[in-house]
């Protein structure tokens, strides 16, 4: 593939290379600066694919020549490029702020990227969360590299037929097409790495995408050297069985690993954006074992430090999980040869129980032993990640499993509309998302109600407009009647509340919630005096057929008579799409079961366009709703499947848009403006822009995850990994040892409004620095866990070789609240992640 415009373009030289700059870097993809440019080369094309680089590659020499001569594009043209060439030279916050970090590298891995629909490897919000984070961290200066696959199909394209059915289509990814580069060697040979599959070897194709500062590098296995179905490996995002699955995990782990060695990059840091990933910690412990011949287990102790994984499944069923025997099949010769151990061992770091040998293999697991950090994507995502995982801490608290979270957020450049962007900028300043955000919620409170209501009105005009033009186009191709198209043409009313509602069809997202009471509904939407629209859209997984009825039933539903001109169903959801409806909506829907959206992103994209939200209390919401900033549906609880609750719900958002939403958007000054409903879009930008924004995401993984997985690393990776070596030495005495360990009496003895508990510990042979004795209070109301360390008295029992232990606490709970324990205990290990050891006092008498 080229990387250039075709040699036989008429354009000078100079005007070529920019041209392919540009376009090649998908900085163009997070903000507007390039629009004019791209447009002035072929208005319609660049509406429909937004895709510079297909553009250059489809514009006839005459066009070219002819809008590039012109002087006003020459400038617009050189104007970008010293835009691009000061961005990618200017001081950054992580130059600024974190100066010999000692973090050069960052590996981010995901199973999609969502950059742009000029790439579509993506599916929804995992590629979403991926990519945006990607731009940030270009955008903040943060040293991240992503790895990923380039997948010959990508997700399906979805269609809607003449019945209301969904149809799955696969069109081809032209790599000729796509922004991206093949990585070539010095000598011009192109990239291409090996990897031994069982009695085949395969061959592993590398391509870069340029994201601003920030690189990808896509795996792709469609080489000619390759068997025809290994070739097919990296055909279709979430596509196929099990063992196809498989394949593609070990091609983005431990081939994205390979690549990045082969690229001589040594990232101290490796973020496993899912457990896709997950065989990456295994082939990064390969290459310390190689580097410093060390054995495994030494190697997985050292890399570890550097590892984090991030999990954004809200349910058990949700992670990967493999048949013994696959594992077995792929993974024996690699273990042994290359790992130098038994395809068992390797198998239990996939297990909760490492002797069960028919348990499947589970990837979230894999990287939980593999990782010195784990988060989840929202608060309440981290507490149900904490129960997800408990089994692997048995006799734990809940509390504390170590999972944190991190949520999630949203490349406001990305979503902004143009109109937005010019708002923002003027409030704030050309570079504010390129900083701390601090103390920023005051210039956007500065708007006025005029500036704010402009920005709706202007936006929601837009978003009529695409929907008039895209719905004509897609009822034209299912073949509707002149009549369709001509009603297509003329749906939905600028100056109506607008309501949006697209994501997956899942049955756990409800996304038929508002249909529950469908005459409820239609009273909604045709009320004469306060009338609203609707705009859906969304895919359903090609198996999932509970999915695609409900996008039938919403098919049916604007179809009827007296609905057709207020509701919309635009088929095909994508980049493209989302980003037109999240600037024009004026209240982004969403309906999730509590707790099953681990975080959730479309309503974030709302925010910095001045649309707001209705939602469930789950995932992001939870934590942002509060009635200044929008409306919320649930009372905070889960309820499961329960039809019941389902029904309450519904009757609480029909009420919800009745009694709140609509009277409010409705209630007009003699300027004709909703003050009420402005001082709300107000207080959301403000408030919940910054924060929910991969501006804060990346900047708080770096500080509270990157550094200190660097620092750990290194430091147990200082001298052939010295210090992972004792490590491993510590973890085998505690299990040698650890059933041996048992509680001997416990007393107590009350001074005034004190309490001194003595508690005595049979070690038996291990050190007794190699614990720790505590004493364990469970939380109160909303309060925390009370954990005290116990001092270790020096006194020994005689007879029994017992060691004393003692700790004074306030009176003011019941002396029975009080339990000792005993966890294990080392300054640089990871516990109860690297030690899951916990000894509890069953029944002290505190005589």
């Amino acid at each position: 593939m080229s990387s250039s415009i075709a040699d036989d373009s008429p354009l000078d030289a100079g005007t070529s290379a920019a041209l392919t700059d540009l376009a090649l870097d998908l900085r163009w993809s997070f903000n507007h600066s390039a629009d004019e440019l791209w447009g002035q080369l072929d208005p319609e094309l660049w509406e429909l694919t937004h895709n510079p680089w297909a553009l250059l590659q489809t514009v006839s020499r005459d066009k070219l020549q002819s809008v590039t001569s012109d002087p006003g594009f020459q400038k617009l043209l050189a104007d970008l490029h010293r835009q691009k060439t000061v961005a990618e030279s200017s001081e950054t916050w992580f130059q600024q702020m974190h100066p010999g970090s000692g973090v050069s590298t960052v590996a981010y891995f995901s199973m999609e990227f969502m950059l742009s629909e000029a790439l579509p490897i993506y599916s929804g919000g995992l590629g979403n969360v991926a990519g945006d984070q990607l731009k940030a961290a270009s955008n903040l200066g943060v040293p991240v590299i992503g790895i990923g696959l380039l997948y010959q199909q990508g997700y399906f394209r979805q269609e809607i037929d003449a019945e209301g059915h969904q149809q799955a289509l696969y069109p081809f990814n032209d790599p000729g097409q796509l922004p991206i580069r093949a990585v070539r060697a010095q000598n011009g040979e192109w990239l291409r790495l090996p990897v031994n599959l069982p009695g085949v070897k395969l061959w592993i194709r590398v391509w870069q995408v340029q994201v601003g500062r920030v690189k990808l590098y896509l795996l792709d296995t469609n080489d000619p050297a390759n068997l025809p179905s290994f070739r097919g490996i990296t055909s279709e995002l979430y596509g196929g069985g099990p063992e196809l699955r498989l394949r593609q995990e070990l091609v983005l782990g431990i081939g994205g690993w390979r690549v990045l060695r082969a690229l001589g990059l040594r990232p101290e840091v490796c973020h496993l954006n899912e457990g896709h990933a997950a065989f990456a910690v295994l082939e990064r412990a390969r290459s310390f074992m190689e580097d410093n011949e060390k054995p495994f287990d030494v190697a997985l102790a050292a890399t570890r430090a550097g590892n984090l994984f991030t999990t954004h499944t809200a349910v058990e069923a949700g992670f990967d999980r493999f048949a013994p025997n696959l594992i077995e099949r792929y993974l024996r010769v690699y273990a042994e040869e290359k790992l130098s151990i038994s395809i068992d061992e390797l198998q239990a770091l996939g297990r909760r129980d490492r002797q069960d040998s028919s348990e499947p293999f589970n990837m979230a697991y894999l990287a939980i032993h593999g990782s010195g950090a784990i988060n989840g994507v929202s608060k309440l995502h981290g507490q149900v990640s904490r129960r997800l995982f408990q089994p692997l801490f048995p006799r734990w608290p809940e509390a504390e499993v170590p999972v944190t979270h991190v949520t999630n957020g949203v490349h406001t450049p990305t979503w902004d509309s143009v109109e937005a962007d010019r708002l923002w900028e003027l409030l704030c300043g050309k570079q504010y998302w390129y900083g701390t955000l601090a103390d920023k919620e005051k210039d956007i409170r500065a708007a006025s109600d005029f500036s704010l209501w402009e920005l709706r009105s202007n936006t929601c005009r837009g978003l009529v407009e695409y929907v008039r033009r895209l719905y004509t186009r897609q009822l034209a191709a299912r073949g509707g009647s002149p009549e369709d198209l001509a009603e297509a043409a003329v749906v939905l009313d600028e100056d109506v509340l607008t309501l949006g509602f697209a994501r997956r069809f899942a049955t756990y997202k409800r996304p038929n919630l508002l249909l529950h009471d469908p005459s409820r509904l239609v009273s909604i939407l045709m009320n004469r005096e306060r009338p609203v629209q609707l705009v859906l859209a969304g895919k359903a997984h090609p198996a999932d057929v509970e999915g695609q009825e409900m996008i039938q039933q919403w098919i049916e539903f604007a179809r009827r008579p007296e609905v057709r001109s207020r509701v919309v169903f635009l088929s095909d959801y994508d980049v493209l799409m989302a980003e037109h409806l999240v600037q024009g909506v004026d209240v982004w829907v969403n309906t999730p079961r509590r707790p099953w959206e681990a975080s959730g992103t479309s309503g974030m994209k709302v925010l910095v366009n001045g649309g707001l939200n209705l939602s469930e209390l789950d995932g992001w919401w939870a934590e942002a709703y509060s009635p200044e900033v929008g409306w919320a549906i649930g009372d905070g609880r889960e309820h499961g499947d329960d039809p019941s609750w389902d029904a309450i719900e519904a009757e609480s958002l029909y009420a919800v848009l009745e009694r709140e939403v609509i009277p409010e958007f409705y209630s007009r000054d003699g300027e004709g403006i909703p003050r009420r409903w402005v001082a709300r879009m107000r207080e959301s930008m403000a408030r919940l822009t910054p924060t929910f924004s991969t501006n804060r995401v990346v900047r708080q993984y770096t500080e509270e995850h990157y550094l200190s997985a660097a620092a750990g690393f290194r430091e147990r990776a200082e001298n052939r990994g010295s210090m992972a070596a004792g490590l491993v030495a510590w973890q085998a005495e505690l299990s040698k040892h650890w059933s041996a360990l048992r509680f001997g009496a416990a007393t107590v003895e009350q001074h005034d409004d004190q309490y001194l508990f003595h508690v005595q510990v049979f070690l038996n042979d291990i050190d007794p620095d190699a614990v720790t004795v505590e004493l364990y209070a469970e939380a109160q109301k909303d309060g925390n866990p009370t954990l005290l360390t116990m001092n270790r008295d020096g006194r020994v029992a005689e007879a029994t070789g017992a060691l004393s232990y003692s700790a004074s606490v306030s009176a003011s709970r019941p002396v029975a609240d009080y339990t000792p324990r005993l966890v294990p205990h080392h300054a640089g290990a990871f516990v109860p992640l690297e030690a899951p050891f916990i000894l509890w006092h069953e029944k002290p008498s505190w005589r």
